[in-house]
């Protein structure tokens, strides 16, 4: 193990800490309301209890400093996705059916930030029912993209990304179905992790896929998302010790060209070239290989999985919780067109069962199979790829189409897919990914540069993730 790699990850993780230790909480969410209100135009929140979060800070700010120090996340003020439930806070999912259902429980992970001595700051906005990339909401507003304003945020988790992004918190959840806290995070400039599947617990979601749905965490950097994950994960040892125990020389990461560099934008292909050159340079080995099966593998999961699964999950959900409408007035409420067209579709029955069970039992275990064997062939620690092929587009005219440059003078591509296209597939194989900053375009749009480890292997892409982001700030500098 390096010894300035060990050094540098605990410094990160101690700096983190160290920075909500000093801050008195109270200074922190008054704060925090007062830049959410300076930024209000970014429509990156939907809800903040000011008087509940000066309350909580209050009470944090009363405890001795043993008892502060033995919590992990004390003081750091977090914006929660508006599809998590917290307790006495409106849970709408963006959509008009649940505007005024108020959840009385916090979900798990919500509940675990909280014993942790984090302040819940407020919901923020995201894609209409978690159901695409851009988060232009029709019916809680488009979120804005603190890079560049008029331009959207990504989706579905845009709401956290933007409120990051723009300075108002340090760190935030969102959820990801096929990319939507990695996405957002990548065009806003931020760091978004996606778990692996079952990593934290899913109670108390507007859930749209049981296989592929997982919160994630967001922050300015990975140390936060480091400390993150340990209290989502309930992981009794909070040090970051088990990322430097787990991190050895030299990292080998594969480039698989033949997927996740395809229908990338000029900007996107000079911006991750010269991050791998940067990365090699700086000693990560960089092993070419083929993924050439990935598409048709991935393609037999993705949508029949998700389509499915919603229709099945989302009149569950209105039941349990007694929302008090059926799911046909919840889609007929539903304001966005995209997401009224791919919902019509699924309750409409598009995938059959027999279709589901062959996603689920034949097609996803093969997936499986093949992505755990691009680690195993070729020794991998992760895969390396631009989190988008494409940069953030203007938010009008976006739904069903985009630019394929960032003067807009290229041909038109088809949105949704054009952005998940390299986040899907760990989400459908259900393994950790993580995306990273990785410099700006000339029109100064945020990029990102994904992570994709074996599943299971969370905290030691994390310690990954924490040296590439490292080395590409050195870069900057």
């Amino acid at each position: 193990m390096n010894k300035r790699i060990s050094v540098l990850l605990l410094s990160l993780t101690l700096g983190a800490c160290q920075a909500m230790d000093e801050s008195r909480a109270l200074d922190e969410a008054e704060r925090v309301i007062a830049e959410a209100k300076q930024q209000q135009l970014l429509n990156a929140m939907v809800f903040i209890d000011e008087q509940k979060l000066k309350q909580d800070a209050r009470a944090l700010d009363r405890l001795s400093e043993s008892e502060r120090a033995a919590l992990p996340l004390a003081g750091l003020a977090l914006v929660i996705k508006d599809n998590i439930h917290v307790a006495h806070m409106p849970n709408s999912a963006g959509t008009p059916g649940l505007k005024n259902f108020v959840p009385s429980r916090d979900a798990e992970v919500v509940k675990r930030l909280r014993d942790a001595g984090a302040l819940i700051v407020g919901k923020s906005n995201l894609h209409e029912l978690a159901y695409g990339i851009t988060s232009n909401n029709h019916f809680t507003g488009p979120v804005q993209n603190p890079a560049k304003p008029t331009y959207f945020a990504g989706g579905s988790s845009g709401g956290t990304a933007a409120a990051v992004a723009a300075g108002i918190v340090r760190a935030g959840l969102g959820t990801d179905t096929g990319g939507s806290t990695r996405i957002p995070a990548a065009l806003t400039g931020i760091v978004g992790f996606r778990p692996t599947s079952g990593r934290y617990p899913n109670e108390g979601l507007t859930m749209i896929s049981q296989t592929r749905d997982s919160v994630g965490p967001m922050a300015v950097d990975v140390a936060t998302v480091a400390t993150l994950d340990a209290v989502l994960a309930g992981e009794p040892e909070l040090e970051l010790a088990p990322l430097s125990r787990a991190l050895a020389e030299p990292i080998r990461l594969g480039v698989a060209r033949d997927y996740f560099y395809q229908n990338l934008e000029p900007e996107m292909e000079k911006g991750i070239e010269q991050a791998l050159a940067h990365l090699a340079r700086s000693g990560v080995e960089l092993i070419e290989l083929s993924a050439s099966e990935l598409a048709g593998l991935n393609h037999r999961v993705s949508f029949p999985v998700v389509l499915y699964e919603t229709a099945q999950l989302l009149p569950t959900y209105l039941e349990v919780n007694n929302v008090g409408l059926s799911a046909a007035q919840l889609l007929d409420a539903v304001k966005s067109p995209d997401v009224k067209a791919v919902l019509t579709d699924a309750f409409a029955g598009a995938i059959t069962p027999e279709q589901y069970q062959d996603a689920i039992e034949k097609h996803r275990p093969a997936l499986q199979a093949y992505y755990q064997g691009l680690f195993t062939r070729h020794d991998l620690d992760a895969l390396v790829f631009p989190t988008t092929p494409l940069t953030a587009r203007p938010i009008k005219g976006s739904e069903e189409t985009v630019s394929a440059t960032e003067t807009g003078l290229g041909p038109a591509l088809p949105t949704f897919p054009s952005y998940i296209q390299n986040t899907d597939p760990a989400s459908n194989v259900g393994s950790p990914a993580i995306s990273l900053p990785m410099g700006r375009s000339e029109q100064g749009l945020p990029m990102g540069l994904e992570l994709d480890g074996p599943v299971g292997s969370d905290r030691k892409l994390l310690a990954i993730a924490a040296h590439i982001e490292a080395i590409l700030k050195e870069r900057s500098n």
